[in-house]
């Protein structure tokens, strides 16, 4: 099996590496290494390799800038795919993006064109796809205002999906429910708007995230979802956890729904964070916090 994935990656034209460390693929700079790595430059290569590994019976895992992931300290027996960057193919108010592209660039690159309705993504440091997947959003804008359809790959084969079939909620989409889906590309319809007063928006939610957010340490954004009536900061901060750690892992002095990386945090160390902040305020208020930060398995 592994000299069919190599000489296949060769073959194609695939980059592969063998035993490459995760923690240079994930904001929050955690994790071991993944048993092959690979970096298909277009959706058709990705496409491909994603019917070698399943046809082989390979386990396999998509990735796109890692914002929003932890990854074990044991690494991933596996195949790891980072799904490619391209570039976004603009056609009036539409725009095709692969799913590797970063999210904030396009938010940039838009308001540059007069378009709007992604500037909420401003200062959001993941990929189209990963955006799409978890329906990605922040200052009363989500994905799903703007996405037309997107690219899916199954086993069943490549086709479109309609922002319909896409079957979004609150950090959630069809996507989320069928991990054996991947997205390739996605499709917006942005809106027409002056270009300096969506300048000003994206400046004004630039300094929101440094005021308010640790961008200075590593993380994987916020740690858990908003649970209903409630703010999960607000939840953990009332409880007495800001500046709780364990290990490298803390809980953020200034902002308590992040889990930052103070230095030399272990996936083992977040994860036992994580358990003791549910417990804690579990117990103080009767709610459980669900994460929003994704496990590699």
């Amino acid at each position: 099996m592994e000299q069919s994935l190599i000489a296949f990656a060769a073959a194609n034209h695939i980059p592969l590496t063998e035993y490459e460390p995760l923690s240079r693929h994930t904001t929050f700079h955690i994790g071991g290494s993944a048993r092959y790595f690979a970096m298909p430059q277009t959706a058709e290569q990705t496409a491909v390799l994603l019917d070698h590994a399943r046809e082989t019976g390979l386990r396999y895992a998509v990735i796109g800038n890692g914002s929003n992931l932890l990854v074990p300290d044991e690494g991933y027996d596996g195949l790891v795919i980072r799904t490619p960057e391209g570039e976004p193919r603009w056609s009036g108010r539409e725009v095709a993006v692969p799913a590797g592209y970063s999210l904030a660039r396009l938010s940039a690159q838009a308001a540059e064109r007069g378009l709007g309705g992604l500037t909420f993504a401003q200062g959001i440091p993941g990929t189209v796809g990963g955006a799409v997947v978890m329906n990605a959003g922040a200052y009363g804008g989500e994905i799903r205002d703007t996405l037309v359809g997107s690219l899916c790959h199954s086993p069943d084969g490549v086709r479109r999906l309609s922002a319909e079939e896409h079957d979004f909620s609150y950090r959630h989409s069809s996507y989320s429910d069928h991990p054996e889906r991947t997205v390739l590309e996605a499709v917006f319809c942005l809106v027409p708007a002056d270009r300096a007063q969506l300048a000003a928006e994206m400046a004004d939610y630039a300094l929101r995230r440094r005021e308010k957010q640790p961008l200075e340490y590593p993380s994987a954004g916020s740690t858990f979802k908003r649970p209903a009536g409630h703010f999960a900061g607000k939840l953990i901060e009332d409880a007495g956890l800001k500046g709780f750690s364990v290990g490298g892992a803390q809980v953020s002095e200034k902002h308590a729904g992040f889990v930052i990386n103070r230095g030399g945090a272990t996936c083992a160390d977040v994860l036992a964070l994580m358990e003791q902040v549910q417990k804690t305020v579990y117990e103080r208020f009767g709610v459980m916090l669900e994460p929003e930060v994704k496990l590699l398995r």
